[in-house]
């Protein structure tokens, strides 16, 4: 028995397992709060374009000799806003707007770095490198993290009400236009808080992954936000903690957790509203007592 346990917390006996748990948590927070608006919003390619479109970015800015972020948080508005005023001015639904403008920018972003010789490992920009993360990037997470809960705090009412309805946002004197490109803002800066230390793949299962899971189990948006939190936290620390003894890439190990978790939701709500189906008939049909 004691050997068993001395097995299974030895994760967390290892300084750079220990590291690895804190900046998944750290950056899993902020982005769960942002997934479920992004959600409701439907702006889950927005995510993806945005994640993939710092890119080039940091090739920019390895080039220019600045910090990696401020390339990276450069492009990713960029994208955000380009995309925006493209959707305006032409006829081209949303989604196709995004679907060229990041594989556009990532492709850009690709050649870049195979024609000029960098010190960006492009398995880091991917992966990330969380058991490898330096206290410098650490702090950048913690930093972007608190600032997108206090943004998501303080104007949360004002982001549900224009992610689900923002005609009637802007008829009640809500300021659309600087709610849209706030919450932009705030997605970029998170996947650029993020770039270093979870990776692009990571960022963007973070940025999707625990809002669709709250959104099918739960029914009121307060719910969603705590849900979308804990299995975001929960999803991370068993990722890290398994891929200790799978031997493999923390991040990639984190987005099947939260894969394999979805899948299970969508059965849990699909056997969930056939059940709520069936008394429905029943009731219909004169009898009120429903027995499963």
């Amino acid at each position: 028995m004691s050997d068993f346990l001395d097995m299974a917390l030895m994760p967390f006996l290892f300084p750079f397992m220990q590291s690895a748990f804190w900046v998944a948590v750290i950056v899993a927070v902020p982005m769960a709060l942002l997934s479920c608006y992004v959600v409701l919003k439907g702006w889950s390619l927005m995510g993806d374009a945005i994640s993939h479109a710092v890119f080039p970015g940091v090739v920019i800015a390895y080039l220019l000799n600045i910090p990696l972020v401020i390339g990276a948080f450069c492009a990713g508005m960029f994208c955000a806003v380009f995309t925006g005023w493209l959707k305006e001015n032409s006829r081209v639904k949303e989604d196709t707007i995004l679907g060229i403008v990041f594989s556009g920018m990532f492709a850009f972003g690709i050649v870049l770095y195979l024609k000029i010789e960098t010190e960006v490992h492009l398995d880091h920009i991917l992966y990330g490198n969380m058991l490898g993360v330096q206290w410098h990037e650490l702090m950048t997470a913690l930093l972007v993290g608190l600032v997108t809960c206090a943004f998501i705090l303080l104007k949360r009412l004002d982001l549900l009400a224009y992610a689900f309805d923002p005609q009637h946002a802007m008829a009640i004197g809500l300021p659309t236009r600087f709610l849209h490109y706030g919450l932009l803002a705030v997605i970029s800066l998170t996947v650029v808080g993020a770039l270093t230390s979870v990776g692009l793949i990571l960022a963007i299962a973070y940025l999707i992954a625990p809002g669709a899971i709250a959104f099918l189990l739960t029914r009121t948006f307060n719910a969603m936000l705590i849900v979308a939190v804990v299995v975001a936290v929960g999803c991370s620390i068993v990722g890290v903690y398994l891929s200790f003894f799978l031997d493999s890439a923390s991040a990639p190990t984190i987005v099947l957790v939260m894969s394999t978790l979805f899948v299970i939701s969508f059965v849990m709500s699909l056997s969930r509203n056939r059940a709520i189906s069936r008394q429905m008939v029943v009731s219909r049909g004169g009898d009120h007592h429903y027995h499963p």
